[in-house]
């Protein structure tokens, strides 16, 4: 029998298989299809403090091997997650749950970290620092060392709780900007969001995207986010949530030996539905073959 488990901070997951934030919701659409608590957590919609009605339309774009999206960080705002998302996740979900929470000024992700802080069924609180700081001319927090150490800070005071800072991979050193975080008090890494992209319409001459450039995610990016956990892992002691093109077991398995000792799966729940599921039900067959008898013993194997 092989085991499973994986422990992050303190929080114990049955698998290592999390649903990544924005690819799920808040689990309703999911609930109807199959038993959410097969899964070692959730990542839920990521939270701002505002509510949020996000870019215009048309805001996805399909790619070979993955896709563009500018949803921009659509969402009910923090009131809302709080008082019914949150409590309707509840009953269908009955494990510790992932805050993923956006912000656009230090003072937001202190607000929002705070109220999930006081959230019991949040179990790991996830800052999001690819968002624009609107304090200094639009540049993602997540980008320079210093503002992703100041937002970590910051946030680091408003929770006792676990605090997994995700990381933007359009950098040059990864490893800068998760030594600066694990510095200024992150608890763990999550990495890597989407890439940058963009398509173009050769017939109208015009940007796919109404907001020109979005996310690049799904297969294609894999092999990046491979790089950049295996770097952040070399550069870090603390755990890291490896995502970016992960959609069957052995994509979690090479993960795992990367440096992760947990994952999400994003891009691949919008295709497939089933998707997680089919990963963790496939885990313990693909452990077998490779002689795993702990997913624990392949964490960052790779050297």
């Amino acid at each position: 029998m092989v085991d499973t488990k994986v422990e992050l901070c303190g929080v114990t997951l049955d698998n290592p298989v999390i649903p990544a934030s924005g690819t799920f919701g808040y689990g309703k659409e999911f609930a109807a299809l199959y038993d959410l608590d097969i899964l070692g957590s959730i990542s839920f919609k990521g939270t701002t403090r505002e509510e949020r009605y996000g870019n215009p339309l048309p805001r996805i774009a399909e790619c070979p091997q993955g896709m563009l999206n500018s949803v921009g960080l659509q969402n009910p705002g923090l009131d809302a997650v709080c008082s019914r998302e949150l409590p309707e996740l509840a009953k269908i979900f009955h494990k510790p749950l992932i805050a993923n929470i956006s912000g656009f000024s230090i003072d937001e992700y202190v607000e929002c970290v705070r109220a999930m802080d006081g959230q019991d069924q949040v179990g790991i609180i996830e800052v999001n620092i690819s968002c624009p700081n609107v304090h200094n001319g639009g540049m993602a927090f997540g980008v320079d060392p210093e503002a992703a150490a100041s937002v970590t800070a910051a946030v680091r005071k408003a929770t006792s709780k676990p605090l997994f800072i995700k990381l933007s991979p359009n950098v040059t050193d990864i490893t800068v900007i998760a030594r600066a975080c694990e510095d200024a008090g992150a608890d763990g890494i999550s990495l890597i969001n989407t890439l940058l992209g963009m398509r173009i319409d050769i017939r109208r001459r015009q940007p796919v995207l109404a907001n020109k450039m979005g996310g690049f995610s799904g297969p294609a990016i894999f092999p990046v986010a491979v790089r950049m956990v295996y770097q952040a892992a070399q550069a870090v002691k603390i755990p890291i949530i490896g995502m970016g093109g992960i959609s069957t077991a052995e994509d979690v398995i090479e993960m795992m030996m990367a440096g992760a000792t947990a994952v999400q799966v994003g891009a691949a729940n919008l295709t497939d539905p089933f998707a997680c599921p089919k990963i963790i039900e496939d885990l313990p067959r693909v452990c077998d073959e490779l002689g795993i008898q702990r997913l624990t013993d392949i964490i960052g194997i790779v050297n």
